[in-house]
């Protein structure tokens, strides 16, 4: 069935009745069909936004097929129009919570992406997966690209959990994962930055509703740890999702001398951020070398142009940057919280007694 007509202005602010495939074309952005499907204009001055609006239920299931959404050409140009732009698609959103990057609060939910030195890479991640209530929309836009480089290449998880070792895949689905993090070293946030709280009866509050373990070392740094499944189901599709921070703290994913350093400087067991199996146990470098190279496999990525508008299911696809010259703006937002899955937990909690 067609779908119904839209009346949109043009260019010469003639208002005339097209139906929606003629108003916009949608194509895989690769040939192949992998990564994000490409939707830009078909016919001069389509008013992007209030076509986003009109059509949010059917992007909603389109993003759930392809796992991310390209919108190019639709005149997403600064700041505010992200903001609407984002708001159209219906999403609630999310503060950005239990922060271990930095990135500049522009107010309403809307961030920068991570300050982070250009000369390096972010690796692959789901936003926020090791919270208890993360978000399963994620938006970025770029405002200025790079001169070179400062791609946010993608992976679908889906396909990445298909290439881990059958055997590795089992032992984090029966043992899940553990994040340590130590704060005190001045690397990385500071407590009151990450929790987003002034004083400690405040954290010790946030840390237990948050099923988060804490220790105060003598030397008056902070230790936290919390375990969570390395392996989720999607709410909506019912995929199982390699959904996970394991390969992305592990301390084998730091530059060989930043991990030297961190480790003469502080030792092994105190770097800011590290992953365990959930029991503890210390995971191989050679799995967590595994792991990323099942996100390579998978990982696809293009250029920039000024008001590329990205939405993504942020659980069925992950993201990173690659390093970049000159300079480059990106926005970010992100919302409709999915909730740990109680059941899941408590049986990985079990396993683990």
């Amino acid at each position: 069935m067609a779908p119904p007509s839209l009346s949109l202005k043009l260019a010469r602010r003639q208002a005339i009745q097209v139906t929606t495939d003629s108003v916009v074309g949608m194509k895989p952005l690769f040939g192949e069909g992998a990564g994000p499907l490409l939707i830009e204009p078909a016919v001069p001055g389509v008013d992007g936004i209030a076509w986003i609006d009109s059509h949010r239920d059917h992007l909603s299931d389109l993003v759930l097929r392809h796992g991310a959404l390209l919108f190019r050409g639709f005149g997403i140009a600064d700041d505010d129009s992200f903001g609407r732009a984002v708001l159209a698609t219906g999403v609630r959103l999310m503060n950005y919570i239990e922060k271990a990057t930095p990135r500049e609060d522009l107010g309403g939910g809307i961030y920068t992406s991570t300050y982070f030195p250009q000369d390096f890479t972010i690796a692959q991640h789901n936003e926020l997966s090791y919270v208890k209530v993360w978000p399963k929309r994620i938006f970025l836009a770029c405002m200025v690209p790079p001169a070179s480089g400062g791609e946010t290449p993608v992976a679908d998880v889906r396909r990445v959990l298909a290439r881990i070792d059958p055997a590795v895949r089992e032992e984090f689905r029966r043992r899940g994962w553990k994040l340590v993090r130590n704060f005190g070293s001045g690397m990385g946030p500071n407590w009151q930055h990450s929790y987003s709280v002034d004083t400690v009866a405040e954290l010790e509050a946030y840390l237990s509703a948050m099923d988060i373990g804490w220790q105060w070392l003598p030397n008056g740094w902070l230790r936290t740890r919390q375990i969570r499944p390395a392996i989720h189901v999607h709410p909506d599709t019912g995929d199982e999702l390699w959904f996970n921070h394991i390969a992305f703290w592990h301390s084998s994913s730091l530059a060989p001398s930043i991990r030297a350093r961190f480790e003469t400087d502080f030792g092994s067991g105190n770097l800011p951020y590290n992953t365990y199996y959930g029991d503890g146990e210390a995971i191989p470098d050679d799995v967590a070398a595994h792991l990323r190279a099942a996100y390579d496999l998978e990982t696809v990525s293009f250029p920039w142009r000024a008001g590329d508008f990205l939405m993504a299911d942020n659980m069925l696809v992950s993201h990173g940057r690659s390093s970049f010259t000159g300079q480059r703006r990106v926005l970010v937002a992100m919302g409709d919280g999915v909730e740990l899955d109680k059941a899941a937990m408590a049986a990985l909690t079990e396993r683990l007694a």
